[in-house]
């Protein structure tokens, strides 16, 4: 995972000749599907850091990254997982880290505000646990994702835009783990170079 964020660094440090945009954006992820059914609660506790490099004067393409952590503390009851019934408080983690080659579409790029859509394809990886006493069990996975997006752009000034932005995140299923999918609502920053 270090490597993947190092990578990041890299690629959004390097100086090009075009117009380059990198966000950093505090991210709520709110569960559907099975992680919903896993985890009714929604996550606070998330970011996204994109990129994107104009190719055209309304066309991003770039990658995007993040990390919502989604976790429920279950009362004390009696649990049944696979063919094992264990009694306790249960306390479920799940963790969802995409990383996503994307492409945006920029209406109106030079105007105070700027709506925008966005599609990203790439991997996610999921790792859920579930806690009970000293006990652990753990699944996890690597999807393969897909992402739509919409959001906004709100000129601050000539190099920062504030950003608002909806995903929602969709990882087939694979390995131990049923598709996983949440959606995310994201506020950040735009600094643009």
């Amino acid at each position: 995972m270090k490597k993947i964020f190092l990578l990041l660094f890299v690629i959004v440090s390097i100086p090009a000749f075009s117009q380059h945009l990198t966000s950093l954006q505090y991210s709520m992820g709110f569960g559907t599907g099975d992680l919903g059914d896993f985890i009714g609660k929604p996550s606070f506790r998330g970011f996204t850091l994109d990129y994107r490099k104009l190719v055209q004067p309304n066309v991003g393409v770039g990658i995007d990254a993040g990390w919502n952590v989604f976790y429920s503390e279950k009362g004390y009851d009696v649990y049944t997982i696979e063919n094992l019934s264990y009694s306790g408080k249960q306390y479920r983690y799940n963790n969802q880290i995409p990383v996503l080659f994307a492409v945006d579409y920029y209406m109106n790029y030079d105007e105070a505000v700027t709506p925008f859509a966005g599609l990203g394809l790439g991997t996610m990886y999921s790792r859920r646990n579930t806690d009970m006493g000293q006990y652990t069990l753990e699944e996890e996975a690597w999807h393969f994702a897909i992402r739509p997006e919409l959001g906004i752009l709100y000129d601050m000034n000539e190099g920062v835009s504030f950003s608002v932005t909806g995903k929602y995140y969709y990882g087939f299923e694979a390995g131990d783990l049923p598709s996983q999918g949440y959606f995310a609502l994201n506020f950040g920053f735009v600094f643009k170079r």
